[in-house]
């Protein structure tokens, strides 16, 4: 059985995006993560300095991979996506081995 995977990209958004009209571009796409195969939980957050972190669950790597191909597909995630600060960008997938709730 494969472990759960977690994406987890972090970024700057490109001047003159204030954080409200970013929160407000997520919260809009959430829909659409939400309806991808194999989701299961999603956590976005800023740190002190500006740098956003997104962390996504996912059943598999199938599922993270397949949803990452799609997403600048779907036009009601453009506002999500211009915002960010493309050279920024760092994503990474890892297995996900622990977990408390």
């Amino acid at each position: 059985m494969s472990k759960n995977v977690i994406e987890t990209v972090t970024f700057k958004l490109n001047d003159g995006v204030s954080r409200e009209e970013f929160v407000a571009a997520a919260s809009r796409m959430s829909s659409w993560v939400a309806a991808r195969p194999g989701f299961m939980r999603r956590r976005l957050s800023c740190t002190e300095g500006g740098t956003w972190i997104e962390h996504i669950q996912w059943e598999d790597m199938d599922a993270a991979r397949a949803a990452a191909a799609e997403i600048g597909k779907a036009p009601g995630n453009a506002d999500f996506l211009v915002a960010i600060n493309g050279p920024t960008v760092q994503l990474m997938h890892s297995e996900l081995e622990v977990v408390i709730d």
